[in-house]
């Protein structure tokens, strides 16, 4: 048995939770499940990123107390992981004492690479980033994702000083001791990495009055994105607790591709910093398309998960996320898709095989069978690339196998011929076939692989009342 450290990049709370973020989520439930399955011990964070102009002044619009708004926003999310059944074991606030200790600890072991200077150039407040001559030339002035010009700031700032690793990191990622997942990420990064400058990582307090102050100096105050990132140690107890020498490097972090920037050249720069090993993974996604279109607010594409799931419920949503949703590239939803998905997959191949078996064995007084799991060479090897999609596809071959047997074995024809003993082999061994597959889908589908197996893994079989996935 290992010890197994998950994390999800943290939502920052200045809006509701999103298709984005559900991807997060349930990619790394996934391997959190996986890793469960083969008997490790998994600690998984999630939390809510909550310092910065944005929701301070949000708050204040709203005449809210900031710590009230975040408060609300950040139960927000905890609700929607508890909704997607996120198998998570620690959540982590950046306004929790614990974390803004952690992240000054981190700032002190950081200062032989931390220098003060004046910063003149742009500046993104919808993204909180400052922005290079470079970037802002290419885009015209304008953010692309905000679609608000940049805005001109000169400010005296603490830098960190990425010219003092980029070596390390470059060596770390082309030798795979930082895999980045997908491939193409990896090559877009080490070019990024070339032209990456030093980082301003504070602001001063009269721009930026909600955040972490900066340790011996009242007048500035962390930058978000330091402050954000050391939540996947603080929530272990950096500096001092066990649980970072047994957990730490992450076995995996997963992160949306229009951060990755900052996962896998400022992050690894800090660790180093600090002393401590880079994670082993970085797994990538790409962006959920409405109808072929990235989702906007002004084209009125935008997909609300919450109405998704009240529509079909989690399972529907979990597998149509995960089996037809590229782990790795953009991918369209649209209705018609998740629709296809669920009737011709979801309610004819996995419902009906439910269906058909139970009544099957309950009409031919055949007890349930034993559960046994079998983690296949095939299955691991996909889920330890992290091809969730694929490792989907595999049980959903087996699914179809196993519909594909009861028709041509045909264990009612067995029963009206007098066979008995035939259609007990049969039919046991059917029952052997989807209690396996559904072992494997405990990883996608936990609530409806262990309907599976108490239905046909009790002594007496009995068909469900209703239907797995009715249809409308």
């Amino acid at each position: 048995m290992s010890k197994v450290y998950i994390c999800t990049a943290i939502p920052y709370v200045n809006g509701n939770p999103h298709i984005g973020h559900a991807m997060d989520y349930l990619l790394a439930d996934t391997y959190a499940r996986y890793h469960r399955l083969k008997g490790d011990e998994v600690r998984f964070q999630v939390g809510t990123d909550e310092h910065g102009n944005k929701v301070f002044s949000t708050a204040q619009k709203n005449h809210i107390p900031v710590e009230e708004y975040v408060q609300e926003n950040s139960d927000k999310f905890r609700e929607f992981i508890k909704r997607l059944n996120i198998s998570y074991t620690d959540f982590v606030r950046t306004t929790d004492p614990e974390h803004v200790r952690s992240v000054q600890e981190v700032w002190k072991k950081l200062e032989p690479h931390i220098y003060s200077a004046e910063y003149d150039g742009w500046y993104c407040e919808g993204c909180e980033r400052f922005v290079t001559q470079k970037e802002y030339e290419e885009n015209e002035g304008c953010c692309p994702d905000h679609q608000k010009p940049y805005q001109k700031l000169s400010e005296h700032n603490y830098y960190l000083r990425i010219s003092d690793f980029k070596e390390r990191i470059r060596s770390a990622i082309e030798s795979g001791e930082m895999r980045i997942t997908p491939e193409f990420r990896k090559q877009e990064m080490l070019r990024l990495l070339e032209d990456a400058p030093d980082i301003s990582i504070s602001r001063p307090r009269k721009q930026l009055t909600w955040g972490v102050p900066v340790p011996g100096d009242d007048d500035q105050v962390m930058y978000v994105w330091v402050d954000a990132l050391s939540n996947y140690i603080s929530v272990l107890g950096y500096p001092d607790s066990d649980d970072m020498k047994e957990f730490w490097p992450a076995a995996a972090q997963f992160v949306g591709k229009d951060i990755l920037r900052f996962h896998a050249i400022t992050w690894p720069a800090i660790l180093l910093g600090i002393g401590l090993d880079l994670p082993k993974n970085l797994v990538v996604h790409g962006h959920v398309l409405s109808n072929g279109q990235k989702m906007s607010k002004s084209l009125g594409n935008v997909i609300d998960p919450m109405e998704v799931l009240n529509r079909k419920g989690l399972p529907a949503f979990r597998y149509f996320f995960l089996r037809h949703i590229d782990s790795f590239a953009d991918s369209d939803f649209t209705n018609e898709k998740f629709e296809n998905a669920y009737n011709n997959e979801l309610a004819n191949d996995l419902g009906n095989l439910v269906q058909r078996l139970a009544t099957l064995c309950k009409k031919n007084d055949v007890a349930g069978v034993q559960s046994e799991l079998k983690l296949t060479s095939e299955f691991c090897a996909l889920m330890d690339k992290f091809e969730f999609s694929k490792a989907l596809d595999l049980v959903w071959g087996k699914i179809q196998q196993l519909n594909k047997q009861i028709d041509e074995q045909k264990p009612w024809e067995l029963a009206k011929n007098g066979e008995s003993e035939r259609v007990q082999e049969v039919l046991r061994d059917l029952e052997r076939g989807l209690v396996d597959t559904a072992q494997l889908l405990t990883v996608f589908l936990p609530e409806t692989a262990q309907q599976i197996i108490d239905i046909f893994t009790a002594k007496a079989v009995v068909p469900p009342a209703q239907p797995l996935f009715p249809k409308n």
